[in-house]
């Protein structure tokens, strides 16, 4: 064979080769991704489920991904400073698990994707401009909060017919929340209820307005965990035998009466598929905002025994977590 010739097959070769190469090396990066939860551990069903569902997706935490993960132990005051911080550390996108947490982040930078859960209603909320068009650097689950809401009465109200008022204590700064009680009072004159809306700021006002319950009163618990809120609920169900409805199974399984909604774990896994998809070069506003799609109904039969309430045949037999 002819020297041109030879080195005319190796110029070919490399020409094919280099791409691939190219691709190799970029296949190989590994991408960095910010955590900022209202947790008290590093480790949360947040987290567990983004890297479950980042795992089935083919990208394994140390080789594909690493977390840079930032919490707040219920601190709303850390969360804007954290959020900067995290905003500054280099990563090439943030995760976040609640309302309050991604207005901060979104303000803390306008061009790191930024993939929430946990939020009841986006566009009530101002973190994205449309569902199906978000916008902006922002996507993510929402937990539809506010959508849920005519259900979960419907539900409280079944499973209480006597019920006749029902509180919606929420902190008056969480826009899904403001955006869930509106629809509450909304349905709630079709199912004879009357719902008495109550928004706090502080501590104090809360236990103040807890403190005016009546026997025979019902609670819409929110879904934002802002105070705290939901955990008073529950002391209320467990030790005032107040009859409450919830949006997770989390706290039926801690005694409450009743949930309808989704998982924060699961909407996790879910969002797992818009980061990956942002990671291999999608723009987050280009990605429709998804509804969760694992809603669930759970009961608890015991804490319905010390309510004095039997729960009808047909919500058991849609359960899909029934807690003894």
């Amino acid at each position: 064979m002819k020297p041109a010739t030879v080195g005319l097959i190796v110029i070919l070769a490399l020409g094919v080769l280099s791409p691939l190469t190219s691709d190799a090396q970029q296949a190989k990066r590994t991408y960095r991704i910010g955590v900022l939860h209202r947790g008290y551990f590093p480790n949360n069903p947040a987290v567990e489920g983004l890297t479950a569902g980042l795992k089935t997706l083919g990208l394994e935490e140390g080789r594909d991904v690493t977390f840079d993960i930032r919490f707040t132990r219920g601190n709303l005051q850390a969360i804007p400073g954290t959020a900067a911080a995290l905003a500054k550390a280099g990563v090439d996108l943030i995760f976040v698990d609640a309302e309050e947490a991604v207005r901060a982040v979104k303000a803390a930078s306008r061009t790191i994707p930024i993939v929430f859960i946990q939020v009841g209603d986006p566009v009530a909320a101002g973190l994205v401009t449309q569902v199906a068009h978000p916008g902006g650097n922002v996507t993510g689950v929402s937990n539809l909060a506010t959508d849920l809401v005519p259900k979960r009465l419907e539900i409280l109200k079944a499973m209480v017919p006597t019920l006749r008022r029902v509180w919606a204590v929420y902190h008056a700064d969480e826009l899904s929340s403001v955006a869930a009680v509106r629809k509450a009072q909304e349905v709630a004159p079709r199912l004879q209820l009357e719902m008495v809306a109550q928004a706090v700021r502080t501590p104090e006002e809360l236990v103040n307005n807890l403190k005016a319950l009546r026997p025979g009163d019902g609670l819409l618990s929110p879904a934002a965990r802002t105070l705290n809120i939901p955990g008073l609920i529950l002391d209320l169900v467990l030790m005032k035998r107040v009859p409450a409805v919830f949006d997770s199974a989390f706290w039926v399984q801690a005694g409450g009466l009743v949930s309808y909604g989704s998982e924060e774990r699961v909407e996790a896994a879910q969002a797992a598929r818009l980061v990956a998809k942002i990671l291999r070069g999608a723009r987050p506003q280009d990605l429709p905002v998804e509804g969760g799609n694992k809603i669930e109904l759970a009961v608890n039969l015991k804490t319905a025994r010390s309510l004095g309430i039997t729960i009808p045949r047909d919500i058991l037999a849609r359960a899909d977590q029934v807690i003894q």
